[in-house]
């Protein structure tokens, strides 16, 4: 699953901006995951908006920098398409449709009986089921023209995309190689970031609904402070209050999809096995600990412990996303 818009090769480097950040992350081994090198670099808000580049210029010249800092300079690399750019959506097409001839038939489809909220899309599938009569199918799709603009942007720094991902199968790419899949679990992944909060549900490994939405953001509320290994430390010094009334938002968005998968989706056949909190937000343990509180399904948090370059202990948890993006294609 994910985006085959590009082949894949081997000594990748692993790259993942949103609003808020750019961060590298490069794979020692797989089995346990564990990271080589890696860094983070904060972005002033402005520069990427909801997903898309709103300030090319300024991206440019920080990507730059970054390169040189990191010493990256003419590397393969893959990629995640922000989750805001993203659609998740069950189709059905007839039977006798051959898998060379599905994404054909899947292009032709689009914007007739397959409608997706833009045009010109890049999208991959992935086969849920089938009978006499149809095949159920998941399609991942995003705009091209955005992710585009992100190929071309590493492309004119002689970065060489070689994959582009989604971060809840990233994340869950961690999750299963830590030792934590099981067959036939209903996860609720939920990615709380500084600026955005994804809500995605895995059937098994398969993804089948996803809700992404942003966060209010104000910069005055936050100071931000970049060590000399690389991490950055972000800590919030505004009113207490603006941050209870945003965690009451996301629990509410949490019940509104848990409801939506359990009687639209499931048919009541299943609630959720279990809650997976990840992301970057500085207070992601207070959320945890409210989550554990206020619902009776289990909460599970990732956290991988790595060493090497001198860096030892747990790797940021701002970092595994990255790290999940950096074992795609190991077997």
């Amino acid at each position: 699953m994910a985006f085959s818009l590009f082949s894949s090769k081997n000594r990748i480097v692993n790259i993942v901006l949103n609003d808020h950040s750019i961060r590298y992350l490069e794979l020692k081994h797989a089995n346990p995951p564990t990271a080589q090198k890696w860094g983070e670099r904060f972005l002033p808000p402005g520069i990427i908006c909801d997903g898309k580049i709103a300030d090319m210029d300024s991206l440019v010249n920080i990507l730059d920098e970054c390169i040189d800092e990191w010493k990256i300079q003419r590397r393969q690399i893959r990629f995640v398409v922000p989750d805001q750019l993203v659609i998740i959506r069950k189709v059905s097409v007839p039977a006798e449709i051959q898998e060379d001839e599905m994404k054909g038939y899947l292009y032709l489809e689009l914007g007739s009986s397959i409608h997706l909220p833009f045009e010109e899309p890049i999208f991959d599938y992935y086969l849920l089921s089938q009978n006499e009569k149809t095949k159920d199918l998941l399609l991942f799709a995003a705009p091209e023209q955005y992710v585009m603009e992100y190929a071309n942007l590493f492309s004119s720094k002689k970065l060489t995309p070689v994959a582009a991902d989604i971060s809840p199968l990233a994340l869950y790419r961690l999750y299963q190689q830590l030792g934590f899949g099981k067959e036939n679990e209903i996860l609720f992944m939920i990615q709380f970031d500084l600026t955005s909060v994804n809500l995605c549900v895995f059937e098994g490994t398969v993804p089948v609904v996803m809700r992404p939405f942003a966060l209010l953001f104000n910069l005055e509320n936050w100071e931000i402070q970049r060590y000399s290994i690389g991490t950055m430390d972000i800590k919030y010094t505004g009113e207490a209050d603006e941050l209870v009334i945003q965690f009451e938002d996301i629990i509410n968005e949490i019940n509104k999809l848990m409801d939506f998968y359990r009687y639209s989706l499931n048919k009541e056949k299943n609630g959720i096995s279990k809650f997976l909190l990840t992301g970057d937000h500085p207070m992601l343990r207070a959320v945890f600990d409210e989550m554990k509180e206020r619902f009776e399904v289990h909460v599970e948090q990732l956290s991988v412990v790595t060493g090497s370059n001198g860096k030892s202990g747990s790797i940021p948890a701002s970092l595994l996303l990255t790290l999940g993006l950096a074992l795609k294609g190991v077997k």
